[in-house]
């Protein structure tokens, strides 16, 4: 399985506009320069999100984007699942036997997205991911 750039993207979208919360819109321009992504993309990503009810549009000269649910209630799983459809690991007319196998995975990748919340990834990015060092 691997996410595309929309879930990255997605992702990235959600935590910098979390980050960036002062009540005030933000404007996907300035997203897309801080992220240095496309805006045309990001306009692409975020018309899902306002519909699944994660942001809501403020229109005017100093319009943009705000949360419309607090950080602490959107999950990584709810942006993932908005953005890149049903969590499949295997086509579903695959028959190797290994059903369980392929439902145990798929549950345990959800159970880590929903655990996740905004919140987690805005903390996770101001902590900054390169402070980690891993041992093999």
């Amino acid at each position: 399985m691997k996410i595309s750039t929309k879930g990255r993207y997605g992702l990235m979208l959600l935590v910098d506009l979390a980050m960036n919360d002062t009540g005030a819109p933000v404007s996907l321009k300035s997203i897309a320069e801080r992220q240095g992504l496309s805006e045309h993309y990001l306009e692409q990503l975020i018309a899902p999100l306002r519909n699944a009810g994660f942001v809501r549009s403020i229109r005017g000269a100093y319009g943009g984007y705000v949360l419309a649910k607090p950080k602490t209630e959107i999950t990584a799983a709810d942006i993932i699942l908005t953005l890149e459809g049903p969590l499949d690991l295997v086509d579903a007319d695959v028959d190797d036997g290994l059903d369980e196998l392929w439902e145990r995975l798929r549950q345990s990748i959800l159970s880590v997205l929903r655990s996740v919340t905004l919140e987690d990834l805005v903390e996770m990015k101001q902590s900054g991911a390169d402070s980690y060092m891993y041992y093999i």
